[in-house]
């Protein structure tokens, strides 16, 4: 099985970084592939991020059928790379449907609210690969698939949160801030103009509960890969907060149409990804893997750029391009930190042993 799941993370890895070069070239950076792949620049990404997502669901779940999901995923993406949109589309939908049925299992494993919302946040991923399908508008679609990458993060971190003392209302406060995301996707579907409004009131607000209530707070405090993880995931809140603005602009600021695509994708779902990644990459391999300090080279990178990007970028296209190079350069950077991390064979499994807690 380990080696199954090293071919399927290699593969949405790979995948990724196609649609990665699709952004660049919907920038206008040459990047040596097709413009029906810098189409699907979207589809790409999040077909990738699903596939990962599947595969720890699967490891978690535990059994050879839970692979069946990242499998449907990787088929996917690759049908999209392929040129074949309808297939893939179909793909992706199997593959959101069955980890709604993975989802569901865990929760009749472990009845939780984290748990729960995972199942949601799947759900999500249906919705929005169903509406991919049946073509709807583009900001419409990506509501739902952002709201399936902005749950399934706000679940995980909400399990940690039974590591601390839980403040009063803090629960309550998640469930609003939850069902004003999940409000505002449903009413982009009968109006993208009012949905977008309290889709990114959702957006917000779920920030807004990270940065006061998330573990990453204290953890801030310690110092190794804590203290990393602690500051890509602050970072993150911050664009995420960013984005949600941006939403709520749409509708008067055509404008802001980049920043409340990439404050969430790039500085929020990537900045998670380089929170999360030296402790979820072992545990899929079965590795072992060190912390290095390099890591905070490609996350001050991805951050720097994105400013650069989303600020004078907005107003300087040959800035725009330069930030969306950065970008990718921070993602490539940080894959290479890894592989170096995991060469240095690590004698706990993880990075989080190298660190203080």
């Amino acid at each position: 099985m380990p080696r199954g799941r090293s071919l399927l993370l290699a593969l949405a890895g790979g995948c990724l970084f196609a649609g990665v070069a699709g952004g660049l070239l919907r920038l206008g950076v040459p990047v040596g592939i097709g413009v029906a792949r810098a189409l699907a620049h979207g589809a790409l990404m999040i077909g990738s991020l699903g596939c990962v997502i599947g595969l720890e669901r699967a490891v978690a779940f535990g059994g050879a059928p839970a692979l069946a999901v990242p499998l449907a995923a990787a088929l996917g993406t690759l049908a999209l790379l392929a040129g074949w949109p309808a297939g893939a589309g179909v793909l992706l939908l199997v593959a959101s449907g069955l980890l709604v049925a993975l989802s569901t299992a865990i929760v009749r494993r472990q009845a939780a609210p984290h748990t729960v919302l995972l199942t949601l946040a799947a759900g999500g991923w249906v919705v929005g690969n169903a509406l991919f399908v049946a073509a709807a508008p583009a900001m419409v679609v990506v509501a739902w698939w952002f709201a399936f990458l902005v749950l399934t993060v706000a679940a995980e971190r909400l399990e940690l949160t039974r590591l601390m003392p839980r403040r009063r209302g803090a629960g309550v406060l998640f469930a609003v801030a939850a069902a004003l995301l999940l409000a505002g996707a449903i009413l982009t579907i009968a109006s993208e103009r009012d949905g977008s409004v309290v889709y990114g009131g959702g957006l917000v607000a779920m920030s807004l509960w990270l940065a006061t209530f998330d573990l990453a707070r204290r953890t801030l405090r310690t110092e190794g890969f804590a203290r990393y993880s602690a500051c890509a995931l602050i970072a993150g809140y911050a664009w995420l907060a960013i984005g949600g603005l941006a939403w709520i602009a749409l509708p008067w600021v055509a404008a802001a149409r980049d920043t409340a695509l990439h404050a969430v994708a790039l500085g929020f779902v990537v900045s998670m990804i380089f929170a999360h990644a030296p402790l979820m990459v072992p545990v899929i391999l079965r590795m072992r893997m060190r912390y290095t300090p390099a890591v905070y080279l490609p996350l001050g990178l991805l951050h720097a750029s994105l400013a650069l990007r989303l600020g004078a970028g907005a107003f300087d296209a040959h800035l725009r391009q330069w930030g969306g190079v950065l970008n990718a350069a921070a993602m490539i950077l940080f894959a290479l930190t890894v592989a170096y991390g995991a060469r240095q064979k690590g004698p706990a499994g993880n990075p989080a042993a190298n660190s203080t807690r």
